[in-house]
């Protein structure tokens, strides 16, 4: 039986803890704590060190915003990652590197909805990180460099790189997965130069549409540092608490519809730090960038849910109850111009102002980039293998009011169904139908992970082949075609100044 492995790192030795029949290893640093004169820069390699670490904690939460947003923890080596190995004495078993989701503005690797017990059991070793988020990872600054927090997920597969087959893990055979903001961070890596030779495969659930250009993010970044009394500069605003820097991107979020005028998608999207197409990090939407081949495609397992922004509307208390100029905004600010918003209405005839808000703001935030992501990585200029699904089994919570909703896939592909977040959506126990869902999707990733085909047949353009995950899963053409009809030749663009 394993009892606290050690293992020894390029930067030190590592002591983790026996779990569950595995070995865990949590808070490793993987770049030095982004304070002082490293903050709002590039990460910067870790120090060694002699002797040994414990490896028993997570590590602190970065500073966080929104809502509901995590509570500060002690310390600032925010940029630390974990490790889950069936046995470090292994070799050559493959790996899962997840980034965790959270609208670019929160999230952490040591949510239980991550444990990765069920796929590391399986045979993966499962690598969760944590990186800067809201204005930490993603403000425009004036003498720093843009979009941070790719540049941490950079840093952090350059570690896994280094370690991971002293933790039994194959350096070439490393998968990038997230869901929503984790999955627009993997479609921004397929498109960086700095990332090609640092994973084989990419899985990404649920793409986000939130990309906003220089003009706009600096301004978001001026209010920032009206709200805080500063400029709008790294010197201005490295003097401010990064926890007080997160709760003023909070405030800036609640006030985002008195900027709608001129800040338009951003606005109606409620998050205000998002990553910047900026020309060097990021320069282009990753799906425009994959299909003109400005990088060479990869194996993708590329899907969302079905009712996409379900999740937000309940939330909200709004499901069913938007009016119809609610609904009219959302179509003239989301639907692709100039004949989108009557194109909706044809394309859904029987819908009521709440269908058509919740389907154009799920097509536009979540399902269409999804789907423009596995078009472009198929495309000749990329050269990728894509395969794509669509979450349809419905969470039981509220009498069914969630839907197949935003978030639901990721109990199902972890197996932590006993999660709270598993348990709000799909109830304890859960139906036999979510189980078996959740070991259809599972065995998806580790068969993806393993050997590049998660069990059903490639997407392709033409044929539009799409795996169904349901009580009875199918594979079948593109279910959401209403939609994809109403897209098709338009333009996913960055958000912009109105």
């Amino acid at each position: 039986m394993l009892t606290q492995p050690v293992v020894h790192t390029a930067e030190g030795t590592v002591r983790g803890l026996a779990d569950r029949g595995l070995a865990v290893f949590r808070g490793i640093r993987y770049a030095q704590p982004p304070v002082g004169a490293l903050r709002f820069a590039a990460p910067a390699p870790p120090e060694r060190w002699d002797g040994v670490r414990e490896a028993f904690e997570f590590g602190p939460v970065v500073p966080q915003s929104g809502p509901m947003p995590a509570q500060p923890t002690g310390g600032t080596d925010w940029l630390t990652l974990n490790v889950c190995t069936p046995d470090p004495g292994r070799a050559g078993l493959p790996v899962l590197f997840w980034i965790p989701g959270g609208g670019y503005i929160s999230g952490t690797a040591n949510d239980p909805l991550y444990d990765p017990v069920e796929l590391a059991r399986s045979g993966l070793v499962v690598v969760s990180v944590n990186y800067r988020v809201g204005a930490e990872g993603f403000a425009l600054l004036e003498g720093a460099p843009a979009n941070r927090a790719f540049l941490d997920q950079i840093a952090a597969l350059r570690w896994v790189r280094r370690n991971i087959a002293r933790f039994g893990g194959d350096p070439g055979q490393v998968t990038v997965a997230g869901q929503s903001a984790g999955a627009g961070s993997v479609a921004a890596l397929l498109t960086m130069g700095e990332a090609r030779g640092l994973f084989r495969r990419a899985i990404a659930h649920s793409v986000p549409g939130n990309l906003c250009t220089p003009a706009l993010a600096a301004e978001v970044t001026a209010q920032l540092a009206d709200l805080l009394g500063t400029t709008a500069t790294a010197a201005g605003l490295a003097g401010v608490d990064p926890w007080r820097l997160a709760a003023a991107v909070t405030d800036l979020g609640t006030a985002l519809p008195q900027h709608l005028a001129r800040w338009g998608r951003l606005a109606q999207s409620g998050i205000a730090t998002v990553p910047v197409v900026d020309g060097e990090v990021l320069t282009g939407a990753p799906w425009s960038v994959l299909a003109s081949g400005g990088v060479g495609g990869v194996d993708l397992l590329v899907g969302h849910t079905r009712d996409e922004f379900r999740l937000f509307s309940v939330l909200s208390g709004r499901h069913g109850a938007f009016t119809d100029e609610e609904a009219r905004l959302a179509l003239n600010l989301f639907a692709p111009s100039p004949s989108g918003p009557d194109d909706y209405r044809a394309a859904y005839p029987e819908a009521t102002a709440s269908d058509l808000l919740e389907a154009v703001s799920s097509d536009a935030l979540f399902r269409m980039p999804s789907l423009r992501l596995a078009e472009a990585n198929t495309a000749a200029a990329a050269g990728g293998t894509s395969y794509l699904f669509a979450l349809a089994l419905p969470a039981p919570a509220m009498e069914g009011a969630f839907g197949a909703c935003h978030g639901l896939d990721v109990p199902l592909a972890f197996g932590t169904l006993d999660s709270p977040v598993g348990r709000h959506f799909l109830g304890e126990p859960p139906s036999p139908e979510a189980v078996r869902v959740s070991r259809e999707l599972r065995q998806a990733w580790i068969r993806f992970a393993t050997t590049g085909d998660p069990g059903w047949a490639a997407f392709e353009p033409e044929r539009q082949l799409t795996r169904v995950l349901d009580a009875t899963s199918r594979t079948v053409r593109y279910p959401e075609q209403a939609s994809r009809e109403v897209w098709a030749g338009r333009t996913l663009s960055a958000y912009d100044l109105r």
